[in-house]
């Protein structure tokens, strides 16, 4: 149930030292960034991916952690909508291919992949590193910590409202990692490449490394008796946000800094994953705006 596991964490981004290297390499498993001289493959060491329509390719090529090995366009398709992709494979000299609008639909989830697809490696982790570009940042650090996300498209939601939202950082275990990336990347509009998202081995050993550095954690429960409304959400903090199934675990659940509740109707059912995380993004949004236009006033 979402809402006996969703959370966040909180107190000042400027506290403390880097994370401790031994705490680092520990918690977090990532690659290197795209770009190496393997092209990217290696890093992600899935090859033979593809993403679906035009607003994930144009995520890839923007974002830059992906290789992109060839276009394909199907033989229906308006050239004239899709001709900033084109141009784009073009100027990278990637391998533009005209199939017939079978194959792509034989190659695609669905029907809706707009005449376009790509073929690409896999979407590698951030570097453990990007936190401290998080913490350096003018604003209180803002990270999700997701776990149990066993829909694609539920992960993709939420990315999506992360985004939007403001996070500044994805913390995904190591098997979410393993979910249909080409499912991902649509339900999340291209945030999945977009965001910076690190892969995590160890809940213990990064919440106490985020934790040494002023982190709150926070998390979830149905019946506490403060609500999400009644929290102190501007200082910098991490919501940990569990799936519907399997929920928190239980390294992260003991290391919360406390739980909060997020009110609904009487009888109503629990929350998906996706819901559940944008009310309380949306809640840490709204009170870091009112803040901040509160001293503009003052």
């Amino acid at each position: 149930m979402a809402q006996r596991c969703c959370g966040a964490w909180g107190p000042d981004h400027r506290l403390g030292p880097l994370i401790p290297r031994a705490v680092r390499l520990e918690s977090f498993q990532s690659l290197e960034s795209p770009g190496a001289a393997d092209g990217g493959a290696a890093m992600s060491g899935r090859a033979g991916l593809h993403l679906e329509g035009r607003m994930s390719v144009q995520a890839a090529f923007a974002a830059g952690r992906r290789t992109i090995q060839s276009i394909l366009v199907g033989n229906e398709a308006s050239e004239e909508k899709l001709e900033d992709v084109l141009a784009e494979a073009r100027r990278r000299g990637i391998p533009v291919k005209h199939v017939p609008e079978t194959t792509l639909d034989q190659l695609a989830h669905g029907r809706t992949h707009g005449g376009l697809l790509a073929i690409c490696t896999g979407r590698p982790p951030d570097e453990v590193s990007v936190l401290e570009s998080i913490f350096a940042g003018s604003d209180p650090a803002f990270l999700l910590l997701l776990e149990g996300a066993d829909d694609p498209r539920n992960l993709g939601w939420t990315l999506r409202t992360a985004e939007a939202l403001g996070v500044h950082g994805v913390l995904l275990k190591r098997r979410n990692w393993d979910l249909d990336e080409t499912a991902v990347m649509r339900a999340s509009s291209g945030a999945f490449d977009r965001l910076r998202i690190l892969q995590v081995a160890r809940e213990d050993g990064m919440i106490d490394g985020l934790r040494s550095r002023g982190l709150s954690i926070w998390s979830c429960l149905p019946h506490e008796r403060r609500s999400v409304y009644d929290a102190d959400l501007r200082s910098p903090l991490v919501l940990a946000v569990g799936g519907e199934k399997r929920g928190l675990s239980g390294e992260v659940r003991d290391r919360c800094t406390g739980f909060l509740s997020i009110p609904t109707m009487p009888g109503a059912t629990s929350l998906s994953m996706s819901h559940a995380a944008a009310i309380l993004m949306a809640e840490v949004t709204r009170q870091r705006r009112a803040s901040t236009s509160v001293k503009r006033e003052g």
